[in-house]
């Protein structure tokens, strides 16, 4: 277990080096094992000063979980702003992304194990999940109007919602492998997979094609 050095810090900092920890613990501990001496000793603060920022236990696991979900989805949000405006560069990258690490990643999905078992049982963490799975869906449906409507086409399921839970349910599909099973990937070989099965629900539209004529 690393130990961070105590240091004066401004609250926001504060704040989300306690949430970094409760991850940290999360992940080698499962959320049963982790602690809350534990947290703040890989936070380097006391318990009590814990309590300044927390009610307990409960409301860091739900701050984690919030936190884990929202640095998944701007990773790939960063990817798809890289890309700049052509909405089929950016439906690609944004893909790419979310089958490929940092996303992609042993330690990533062993917290997402340890918090999707307990999402029914707790009634915030069900909601921070839901909040983010409408959030992720509304990103890839915009990312699909935009190119359907760029190329004026029209797959066999149009609608841009149908195609947007398609998407991710392939996303949720892949991820995990390149978390559990890199070394029997070539560096490429599922983000191609992802991409394929992508143009395949497309109706053949090419994702890797030269930027899209208008």
């Amino acid at each position: 277990m690393t130990r961070r050095t105590f240091q004066r810090a401004g609250e926001t900092e504060r704040r989300k080096d306690l949430i970094a920890a409760t991850l940290d613990s999360i992940s080698d501990h499962g959320l049963e094992g982790a602690t809350v001496r534990d947290i703040a000793a890989r936070a380097g603060v006391t318990g009590g000063l814990i309590r300044h920022y927390f009610s307990g236990k409960d409301e860091m696991v739900q701050a984690a979980y919030r936190e884990m979900l929202a640095g998944m989805t701007g990773t790939a949000v960063d990817a798809m702003a890289e890309a700049g405006d052509d909405p089929r560069r950016r439906l690609h990258d944004f893909i790419v992304a979310n089958v490929s690490p940092p996303i992609a990643d042993p330690k990533a999905l062993s917290l997402w194990a340890a918090f999707i078992g307990r999402v029914r049982s707790d009634d915030e963490l069900a909601r921070i999940h839901r909040e983010n799975y409408l959030l992720f869906i509304g990103i890839l449906q915009g990312l699909v109007d935009a190119l359907l409507t760029a190329c004026r086409h029209k797959p066999a399921f149009s609608e841009g919602r149908h195609l947007a839970v398609a998407i991710n349910g392939l996303i949720d599909g892949l991820w995990p492998e390149n978390s559990l099973a890199s070394d029997l990937f070539d560096e490429r070989r599922l983000s191609d997979i992802a991409l394929d099965a992508v143009e395949a629900l497309l109706g053949g539209l090419s994702l890797r094609d030269a930027p899209t004529a208008r």
